[in-house]
C-alpha cells in the first residue's frame, strides 16, 4: 500500500461536536475535503448554518444539527441521524468546549502579572465549576459512549478527544475549572482507549497549545495578544485553526491504527520551555 493511502478518509462517516467554528470547525474542513461525509453538531445555529453552506458550496458532504452537548440525550439522537444521512460512523471529534472564565492572575504572560480576584478559588461558585465541568468533560463522556455504542457492534472507528496542554500544566490566565476538566478528559479517554481497543476502535487525543479560535471570547484573536505570547513560544508564534489539520486527518485515518490512548500535543514548542 502506498503512503499516500493511509490517509485516505473517502466516504468515511464523522461527527465532530462543537464543529461551527475554530478547531472544531477545522476537523470538518479537513476530513471533508479529503472526501469524508461530515456531520458538525454545535449550539451555534447561525454558525452551522454559515459554514455548512459555505463547505457546501465548495461541493462537500456537510450536514449540521443544533445540539447542546450538556444533553446526552440529544447527543445519542444526534449520531442515530448522521449514522443513518452518511450509512456508516467511522470517525468521531469530541470538541466540543467552552472557556472557563478568568483565573487568579489577570494575564497569559510577563513577570508582573497581577493576581485577579474574580478569578480566585475563593470567588469560584458552583454554577461556574459546574458548567464548565459538564460542558468540558461530561460532554466527552456521553459523545465517547455514543461512539462506542455505534462502533462496537461494526469493530472499527476512530475517536478523538480535544483536551489541551492545561490537561497536564496549569494556566493561571484561566480558572481552574478548565483544567480539571482537561485533565479528567485526557484521562477518560485513556481508559475507554483501554476498553476498546480489542474492538478495532482507536482513542485518542489532541492537546492544543495556544490557538487563536472564538473561544474566552476570541481574546486570541487580539493582535497585541497573539504578539505577546509568540514572543514565548519557541516556534515564535501562535497557533491557528490550520495548523491542526494534519493531526486531526492522520488520527482519523488508517495511517493511527497502531495509535491509541494517546493524547498528542501539537503547540509549536510552548510547553517544552523557553528556547530564547
Amino acid at each position: 500500500m502506498k503512503i499516500s493511502e493511509l490517509f485516505k478518509v473517502e466516504g468515511y462517516g464523522v461527527v465532530v461536536t462543537g464543529g461551527a467554528s475554530g478547531l472544531g470547525l477545522a476537523y470538518a474542513e479537513a476530513l471533508a475535503q479529503n472526501g469524508a461525509r461530515v456531520t458538525i453538531l454545535d449550539i451555534d445555529p447561525q454558525g452551522i448554518e454559515r459554514e455548512t453552506q459555505r463547505l457546501k458550496a465548495s461541493g462537500y458532504s456537510v450536514r449540521g444539527e443544533v445540539v447542546d452537548v450538556r444533553d446526552s440525550g440529544a447527543i445519542d439522537s444526534a449520531f442515530d441521524s448522521a449514522l443513518r444521512a452518511h450509512e456508516r460512523l467511522d470517525v468521531v471529534f469530541s470538541n466540543a468546549g467552552i472557556d472557563s472564565g478568568p483565573g487568579f492572575l489577570g494575564g497569559w504572560v510577563g513577570a508582573q502579572r497581577s493576581r485577579n480576584l474574580a478569578g480566585a478559588l475563593e470567588s469560584y461558585t458552583n454554577e461556574r465549576w459546574n458548567r464548565v465541568i459538564e460542558t468540558n468533560l461530561n460532554s466527552t463522556f456521553a459523545t465517547l459512549r455514543a461512539g462506542a455504542r455505534l462502533m462496537r457492534p461494526q469493530k472499527s472507528g476512530r475517536m478523538i478527544v480535544t483536551t489541551s496542554v492545561a490537561a497536564y500544566q496549569c494556566e493561571p490566565a484561566i480558572g481552574s475549572a478548565y483544567m480539571a476538566a482537561k485533565a479528567g478528559a485526557a484521562h477518560l479517554m485513556r481508559c475507554v482507549a483501554l476498553e476498546l481497543a480489542a474492538d478495532g476502535i482507536t482513542v485518542n487525543a489532541i492537546a492544543p497549545g495556544f490557538f487563536v479560535t472564538n473561544i474566552g471570547g476570541g481574546h486570541a484573536k487580539q493582535p497585541q495578544v497573539q504578539a505577546a505570547m509568540g514572543s514565548t513560544i519557541p516556534a515564535h508564534r501562535v497557533g491557528f485553526p490550520q495548523d491542526i489539520k494534519g493531526l486531526a486527518l492522520f488520527l482519523a485515518s488508517p495511517a493511527s491504527a497502531y495509535v491509541t490512548g494517546q493524547q498528542i500535543t501539537i503547540d509549536g514548542g510552548w510547553t517544552l520551555g523557553a528556547a530564547d
